[in-house]
């Protein structure tokens, strides 16, 4: 099936409770979201370097190399690594890209983590101001109009993709194992997808003609199941969520690749968070 043969929107979800299952799924998330070590509690973003350098909300001396994140503790500091308590110096060794390690700090967690290349530190506190005040994400009401089908196509083989980051400067490589197919108000369109949390599944990023009018105008999110033995799947753009730079300017999240910037309104899924339009009015 060629782009031009994609399907129509089409609501494959008639069931009557629909309205409710997407309440029951988005509550999960907003619960998830609001995890007191999650990214709302985000608190810093350090970059490590060979030098070693202190910082103001992280406790040792930190730097980094070929053998990976190195603190130094001082005499009345400590790190609990694997549940043990650490003093002195602790050698965390490399950290894979979009990897990365959680340690209990006095008041929360620090993630030292590996992004575009950098290894990163971001301490995590459940007190952080951004998370006790979230009163949760708005968006438009579900509909089954965005309950599309649509067709995946692979590629011959994985592409390699690079795309832009939330931080300026920063790049994001992925394998794009293929591309989704499928058609709005006759409009055929596709997306490039990267494979997604669960085996078999796929993630795509995009933006549409709401992008930076009613949602989040640098990307969001949508997970899609695993295509069946023809390629066939369903994107439920319902489920459309932010990623964590509409929240906070500590995270590295990518940006979608350009062929990813869809020219219709995708009316459907999250909104532009109330901490960003704050934000950006500031």
């Amino acid at each position: 099936m060629t782009i031009n043969d994609a399907p129509t929107p089409t609501a494959v979800d008639p069931r009557p409770e629909f309205d409710e299952e997407w309440r029951r799924w988005h509550r999960r998330h907003e619960e998830a979201r609001a995890d007191p070590h999650g990214f709302l509690a985000v608190t810093g973003l350090h970059w490590l370097t060979s030098e070693p350098q202190r910082f103001p909300d992280v406790p040792g001396e930190w730097h980094t190399g070929e053998g990976g994140p190195v603190v130094v503790l001082g005499d009345d500091e400590e790190l609990t690594v694997d549940d043990q308590p650490v003093r002195g110096r602790h050698v965390f060794g490399p950290i894979a890209e979009r990897g990365g390690v959680t340690v209990g700090i006095e008041g929360g967690v620090l993630e030292v983590a590996r992004r575009g290349g950098h290894d990163i530190l971001r301490p995590r506190r459940p007190d952080h101001p951004l998370r006790v005040a979230y009163r949760g994400t708005p968006t438009y009401p579900p509909s089954r109009r965005w309950v599309l089908s649509g067709r995946f196509v692979p590629f011959d083989n994985p592409r390699s993709t690079t795309v832009g980051a939330a931080v300026e400067g920063l790049k994001h490589v992925y394998d794009a194992p293929g591309r989704i197919e499928f058609a709005v108000d006759g409009v055929p369109l596709s997306l490039t997808a990267f494979d997604g949390h669960v085996p078999g599944s796929l993630s795509v990023l995009f933006t549409d003609a709401t992008s930076g009018v009613t949602t989040y105008r640098a990307n969001r999110s949508l997970t899609v199941g695993a295509p069946d033995e023809q390629g066939r799947l369903s994107l439920d753009f319902n489920r459309a969520t932010n990623l964590p730079c509409a929240y906070t300017d500590f995270a590295t999240c990518p940006l979608p690749p350009a062929e990813n910037r869809l020219p219709i309104a995708v009316e459907a899924g999250e909104k532009t968070p109330y901490e960003r339009l704050a934000a950006d009015r500031s």
